[in-house]
Parts: structure tokens; sequence; C-alpha cells
């Protein structure tokens, strides 16, 4: 848990690129003092810096705009990030923070401020212009050259990013990268272990349960032969003190043992697309709602959403998530329940349909995409679900009609 949050941190890639700047101006800072850099800027005068004072002016001078251009650029994130907030969902703002182009912006400019800062640390007062570190200069120049140009692209980056389509597109290709990376062909597999003798283990804490560590409690299972049931799907908010895994053993399964299984199970905050694909589902489905609300009122956002979500759920009919998680022999050892498609269904379509039952647009969506999902249900095994759907739309159009 404590790994995920750092690498997904806002300050990671900032920090990194930063500390390779650092390294970057000390390589500089060695090649400019080195005898071949003597040598050189000697024989080239229009390579040398003469005066300390300029170098000390200029490296000051890049170190102040570099900084003003680093607060304006992300002062303008944060509006950005405030009005997806405020329009669509505060749940998208994970996938705005964690976004690695904006990250390594962040950090190219701390980098070349850091640069600079530990560039103007050694400038000396020296009549001999070779001891100013005029090819550490020259680069900061250039560096400052290109943050200018990656502050302009950076600018029509950020107007693009809080687009509706942009981020609807952006949560529906993350949720299909997880389903396709972790879902698998839906097969019906029965429990065998379910009448054997089991001991239940409470949660730890009230928090939204995440998933668990598959190598560790593989490594336990096959260690002391038992077999574990999730009670609940990731994604639920879980009470503390509440039974959330039962433990299948013939023998006894004593506290250490019943705490190293607790300690598996991954218990925080937060909607990581990456870890549960059905959170793509819910902040499509919340993007929606948010757009059909009174305040905003915008169902051509709210028919972008649905789409998204309909094209998603077209993979979800005949792929979940494995029941059943089985060792290298083959063996099963864990389960864990997931939603199925008509639970999700229902769960992410009927608060858009409540919302937006008496607008024309909607009404054409929900019809026209439940006909296609009819179509790509080729074993008819949602054919009871989509005609009730149907039905249902049909008739709210027919009586506002009349």
């Amino acid at each position: 848990m404590y790994y995920h949050k750092m690498i997904e941190s806002i300050a990671f890639y900032p920090a990194l690129i930063a500390v390779g700047f650092l390294v970057l101006s000390w390589g500089m800072l060695i090649f400019d003092f080195s005898d071949y850099g003597k040598e050189i800027k000697s024989n080239l005068s229009w390579l040398s810096l003469k005066d300390a004072s300029t170098a000390r002016t200029i490296i000051s001078t890049v170190a102040g705009a570099i900084i003003s251009l680093t607060v304006f650029s992300f002062s303008m994130v944060m509006i950005v990030l405030n009005q997806a907030a405020s329009q669509m969902s505060n749940r998208v703002l994970n996938s705005m923070i964690e976004n690695r182009f904006q990250q390594v912006i962040l950090g190219i400019y701390i980098g070349t401020i850091v640069y600079a800062l530990f560039l103007l640390s050694t400038i000396r007062d020296i009549s001999s212009g070779i001891y100013v570190p005029a090819f550490s200069i020259y680069l900061l120049l250039l560096l400052t050259v290109i943050d200018i140009f990656l502050f302009i692209y950076f600018l029509d980056y950020v107007t693009q990013t809080v687009k509706y389509e942009t981020v609807i597109d952006r949560v529906r290709k993350q949720t299909f990268k997880t389903m396709e990376a972790d879902f698998k062909e839906i097969k019906q597999e029965e429990n065998p272990w379910q009448n054997r003798n089991s001991v239940q283990i409470l949660a730890q804490k009230s928090d939204y349960f995440q998933g668990f560590n598959h190598k560790k409690l593989l490594e336990l299972a096959d260690q002391h032969q038992f077999k574990i049931s999730f009670l609940f799907p990731q994604g639920q908010f879980i009470l503390k003190g509440t039974p959330c895994m039962k433990v299948y053993s013939d023998e006894v399964i004593d506290s250490e043992i019943t705490k190293e299984i607790a300690d598996c199970a991954d218990f925080f905050t937060g909607q990581p697309i990456d870890r549960n694909a059905e959170y793509g589902f819910r902040q499509l489905a919340e993007i929606a709602l948010k757009a059909l609300s009174p305040g905003i009122n915008d169902p051509g956002t709210a028919v972008l959403s649905m789409h998204a979500l309909f094209a998603l759920f077209e993979f979800k009919m005949y792929n979940q998530l494995p029941q059943f998680i089985f060792t290298a022999e083959g063996d099963q050892v864990i389960q864990i329940p997931s939603a199925d498609f008509a639970t999700l269904f229902e769960q992410c379509l009927q608060p858009i349909w409540n919302y937006g039952k008496d607008d024309d647009y909607i009404q054409t969506t929900f019809l026209n995409m439940l006909e296609q999902l009819k179509i790509q249900d080729h074993q008819n095994k949602y054919v009871n679900l989509l005609d009730s759907w149907t039905i249902k739309v049909q008739n709210r159009r027919d009586q506002i009609s009349n």
C-alpha cells in the first residue's frame, strides 16, 4: 500500500528528476573546472565568462524566472482540477493528478531551479575567466529555452485535459486496460471446500477493501494447508470487526497465523482504477449523474459517459475477475467474489435513468445502446435483463409523448 502511495504521489517523478538535475550540475562543474574544460575555455574566448558577477546575475535571473513559471503553471493546474471536481466528479482527480506528463514538466522546472541554485553557490571571484563555470551556465540557458517551449505546450495540454470528452475517454481506457489485464472469460466453478470447518477473520479497521497480497497469502495457504474465501468483493467498505474472510482448514488456526492472514488484506481509501476496474464504471456513472444534475444540466456530457459505460459493459458481458485463484500446481486456494454483469449494470445505469428518464436525448441513447448490447449478447445470456430495460425506457417515452 505504501509503495503504491509513494510511486503514485505527484512528488515522486519531480523528486527523481530534480535529483537527476543535481547530479547533472555536479558533473558539469567537474567538467568546467577540469584541465580539459579550462583548456577549451582558454582557447575559445567566446565560451568563457570573465566576470563572476555577470555569471551570478544570469543564474539569479534564470532561477527567479523559472520559479515564477512554475508557480503560474501549477496554479493553472489547480484551477483546472477544481473545475473538473465541481463539474464532473472529484473521483476523476486522481487520474489527473497522477498524469505523468504534468509530473515530468514539474520535475523539469524544479530540476532547472535546483541546477541554477547549485551552480550559483560555486561562482568564485577570481580574475581568470576559466574559473567561472561557463559551460554549466550556457547549458542553464539552453534549459531555460527548453522550459519556455515546454510551458507553451503545457498551456495547450492543460486546456485539452479538462475537456469532458478527454476525461471520459481517459477513464474508459484506464478501465478497459485493467479489465484486459485482470479479467478472464466467465466460468461456472463450484467451491470444493465450502463444507469444511472454517474460522472467520475480522476486518482490522473500517475502510475500503482494496484487495490482498496474492504472493504472501498463497505462501501461507501452501505452508499451513488451508483455503480462504473472501466474503466481500473489492471496493466494498467494511466496518472494523466485521467478518471479511473465512479460513477453511482441518487443523487449528492459531492467533498468530490469523494475524498474518488478516495483514495480507489491503484496506485504504481511494478508487484506484488500476487495482479495481469497477471503480472506472462508477466514476463514469458519477460523471453522468453530475452532468444531469439541475445545477449543470448537461445531457450531452451524460451521453458521452453512457457511451463509455456501454462500451465497457460490452466487454464485461462475458468477462469478469476470476472467482478462484490457483496455485502453480493448479489447486484452488482462494475464492473472492466480484460483481456480475447484471448487478453492475443496474448499479451504474439505474441512477442515471432516475435522473434523466424525462430527457429525450437520454431515452434515445438508452434505446440505441440497449439494442447494440443485445446484438453483442450472442449467447442470449442477458436477454431478459436487456429486454426489461428496453420495455422500461420505451414505456416512459410513450407516457411523455401521450
